[in-house]
């Protein structure tokens, strides 16, 4: 499993990443923050399109798996592809949740619980920092 910054196709140094990424976008795709409920560009967006990775591009979400949670971030009911995601144990504030990966570059998208309202079961909290977004045609 990947667990270390190394384990990841895509490497570029810290300096590279803060050249690339806004400061928010760096606090939390290389530093595991979370953006604030409700204050993210993609919460109550319901566009058709995908989802792609604001670190590296790689497509991870469809809009047809989106929906609202009342949560205050993104949230999606399945990945494009499982593979396009990483999944690890975050025991971090004192809690026990799966943290959720690009598998490319690394970057922290958010966690998934085991809450969600359809058939998956899914719910893949996502920031919207984390994400960039390309419309159907």
């Amino acid at each position: 499993m990947k667990t270390n910054k190394e384990d990841f196709p895509i490497k570029k140094t810290e300096q590279e990443w803060r050249k690339q990424l806004t400061t928010n976008q760096f606090t939390i795709l290389r530093e595991a923050a979370t953006e604030r409920p409700f204050s993210g560009e993609y919460n109550l967006h319901f566009e058709k399109g995908t989802y792609l990775c604001a670190g590296c591009g790689t497509e991870l979400f469809s809009s047809d798996s989106k929906f609202d949670a009342h949560c205050g971030w993104p949230s999606f009911d399945k990945a494009i592809a499982d593979e396009n995601i990483v999944e690890r144990i975050d025991h971090s504030h004192g809690m026990i949740r799966t943290e959720i990966l690009c598998a490319n570059c690394g970057g922290h998208l958010g966690h998934v619980f085991d809450d969600g309202p359809t058939d998956t079961g899914l719910r893949y909290c996502v920031n919207s920092l984390s994400l960039d977004f390309t419309a159907d045609k």
